[in-house]
């Protein structure tokens, strides 16, 4: 019980943060193309990356952290809606682009997650 009720609020604090850095980046840079949920979306690849190694597999702090905040702060569903938008209004380029920075900056990010924790928990 006390790992679900931490996942939950993990949840929440996730899906805040995301409303914060999503709203943020749209208000700074404009929303002609998805900049904030591609952020939210590298951002949390990254910190995936570089939190898990020191996690241990099982234990409530990884579930808390990784399934509760990076689950909630994550947003596939977001990046689809809006990747399925620009599709309905034909633009095709841009949704092409939001598919493969969002994929390759996800998986860059989170390789460089990995290996920041690695540098890091060298002696």
């Amino acid at each position: 019980m006390v790992t679900v009720l931490g996942v939950a609020l993990g949840g929440a604090a996730g899906g805040v943060l995301r409303y914060a850095l999503s709203g943020f980046v749209s208000r700074r840079i404009g929303e002609t193309f998805p900049w904030g949920t591609l952020a939210v979306n590298v951002t949390g690849c990254f910190a995936i990356g570089a939190l898990a190694p020191f996690l241990a597999e099982g234990s409530l702090a990884r579930a808390i952290a990784l399934t509760g905040v990076l689950g909630g702060y994550t947003t596939v569903s977001s990046f689809s809606f809006q990747t399925l938008a620009l599709m309905r209004e034909a633009q095709w380029r841009a949704a092409a682009l939001n598919c493969a920075l969002s994929v390759l900056l996800a998986l860059g990010a989170a390789l460089a997650g990995i290996a920041t924790s690695t540098a890091f928990s060298r002696p």
